[in-house]
């Protein structure tokens, strides 16, 4: 099994028990705000097992930007598109949002930018961190 497929598993299999943790800790807060949940068992199963497969596929999609064989453009391309294919997929199937042209056209420009956010934080902390580290090393060298 090509070691790419094997890291995306392991992660995903490491991370994924966080997912349901997560629609815990959403319930819980949204009952203590003294909504009212009104969901059957269904419901509550599609999305506990929906946010365990978001958490294994978030993790494991991060193998994407190990593929040194691979330009930073088409790894991040496949991580977004990833990302964005498993977000859309649980969203519909679980009903958070409708299936309306509108609808998932607001979805996919907010998913937009919050990922270019994201990655944008990303890039700048790794390029603080090794520019630190460089002036460490270059500190010892002397």
């Amino acid at each position: 099994m090509n070691k790419y497929i094997k890291c995306f598993l392991h992660r995903g299999l490491v991370c994924s028990g966080f997912g349901p943790i997560v629609v815990g800790f959403i319930y819980l807060v949204v009952e203590l705000t003294g909504q009212e949940l009104d969901i059957g068992g269904t419901q509550l199963c599609l999305t506990i097992v929906s946010s365990y497969l978001l958490a294994f596929i978030h993790a494991g999609a991060s193998v994407f930007n190990q593929i040194e064989e691979w330009s930073h453009l088409k790894c991040t391309t496949c991580h977004f598109l990833t990302l964005y294919f498993a977000y859309a997929v649980c969203y519909l199937l679980n009903t958070w949002i409708p299936f309306k042209k509108e609808v998932l056209l607001m979805f996919s420009v907010i998913f937009f930018f919050c990922y270019f956010a994201v990655w944008v934080s990303v890039v700048i902390s790794i390029k603080l961190i090794s520019k630190k580290m460089n002036k460490k090393l270059k500190d010892l060298g002397e």
